[in-house]
């Protein structure tokens, strides 16, 4: 199963943007052999729209356009659900064994998803009740991917 990050706004921090290489490319190292893979992050510049409620219209046409046949969504969502990384890993692989093509990572613009990309995800991440900025909420989405991977290949695991 192919894994999708479509965001809203380009990470502009040279640190942030290593960051998410570097669990990137772990993934895709770790992933192969789990049939998870290749990770592919795609870019989508803000709305320009003069209201919040079309901004989010807007961004998540462009967002939706992105999944396909046989796709899952999951929207990060303040309010979705959270998860332990052993049952995010779990969900990663009841998605790939279900058969998805590709689990498509939603990232909407600082105005929050419009409503056609929450109800387009079968699940609504949360990364937790903190206020994370859209680049580290990238990072950490990342680095949880990779350890979902590295959860499922049976690589000792220990939380920090």
């Amino acid at each position: 199963m192919r894994i999708a990050i479509s965001a809203i706004g380009k990470l502009k921090d040279a640190e942030e943007r290593a960051i998410v290489e570097r669990y990137a490319k772990r993934l895709n190292g770790t992933g192969k052999s789990l049939g998870l893979g290749p990770i592919e992050i795609r870019e989508f510049s803000e709305s320009r729209a003069a209201g919040a409620d079309e901004r989010k219209r807007e961004e998540a046409a462009r967002l939706l356009r992105e999944i396909g046949p046989g796709d899952v969504a999951i929207a990060l969502d303040p309010l979705g659900r959270s998860f332990t990384s052993e049952a995010f890993a779990a969900l990663i692989r009841e998605t790939r064994d279900g058969g998805a093509k590709t689990c498509n990572f939603l990232i909407g613009g600082p105005d929050g998803h419009g409503d056609g990309a929450l109800t387009a995800a079968a699940v609504k991440l949360s990364l937790g009740s903190l206020t994370l900025p859209h680049g580290l909420a990238r990072v950490v989405l990342v680095e949880q991917l990779y350890r979902a991977a590295t959860i499922l290949s049976g690589h000792p695991y220990h939380r920090a």
